[in-house]
């Protein structure tokens, strides 16, 4: 499945965006963000704000999982340019352009997510895959325990809505449930293990201090009257 979003007339010119837009094409969605992120450019942001909107599509409409996908197509048209003059020596007139331009983000299942089922074709040799995954989870429950902080073994009497925290679709609020995350006071409590430890978990390394988690489950926390 694909998952596009667009930026139309943005105000930069067509040639400076594609400048930035060609670096993210066929990278993953978490390293496409971190490389606008550290790109000081006008383009860099923007673009950035696109990929954003097509990552929040996926999840929220399309039950998507960011980690999972690439950023398939990132290309840039031209848009409509605005055209006046400014006065010069002798009567003359120098012309300016303010020129725009149409960001588009396509986004893409990875190619490892579409190969991997296609052995399952095949009993004799999906079999003895089956195990391993088996092996991995008592891996990953160790890890929960020693240094996600505190988490419930079953969902408490008054959980919170996840999902109002933006980077936060129902696939990712589905796996932190998996991992006893419910309320939003957990969050607030992470210490910087905590956040390590989610962020590889989660496979989307940054995500939580970037789009500032622990800072909107301050604001939800003090909005539904408790105490952040």
């Amino acid at each position: 499945m694909e998952v596009r979003a667009i930026h139309k007339y943005a105000r930069i010119s067509a040639k400076k965006a594609r400048d930035v837009a060609r670096e993210i094409q066929g990278l993953p969605v978490s390293d496409a963000l971190d490389t606008l992120a550290y790109t000081p450019k006008k383009a860099a942001f923007l673009i950035g704000k696109t990929l954003k909107s097509a990552v929040a599509n996926a999840e929220n409409n399309h039950e998507m999982v960011a980690e999972t996908m690439v950023v398939k197509e990132a290309h840039v048209t031209d848009g409509p340019t605005s055209r006046r003059f400014k006065p010069r020596a002798r009567g003359s007139a120098a012309a300016i352009r303010k020129r725009t331009s149409h960001i588009y983000i396509t986004l893409a299942e990875s190619e490892e997510e579409e190969v991997a089922p296609k052995p399952r074709r095949a009993a004799k040799k999906a079999a003895p895959q089956q195990p391993a995954a088996e092996e991995a989870a008592p891996a990953a429950a160790e890890v929960d325990k020693e240094k996600l902080g505190l988490v419930y073994d079953e969902a408490p009497a008054e959980s919170d809505d996840l999902k109002k925290i933006s980077g936060v679709g129902p696939a990712l609020e589905a796996k932190l449930h998996g991992f006893g995350v419910y309320t939003y006071q957990q969050i607030i409590d992470w210490t910087p293990e905590n956040i390590a430890a989610f962020d590889e978990l989660l496979s989307f390394k940054g995500r939580i201090e970037r789009d500032n988690w622990q800072d909107q489950a301050k604001t939800l926390q003090s909005e539904k009257g408790g105490e952040a």
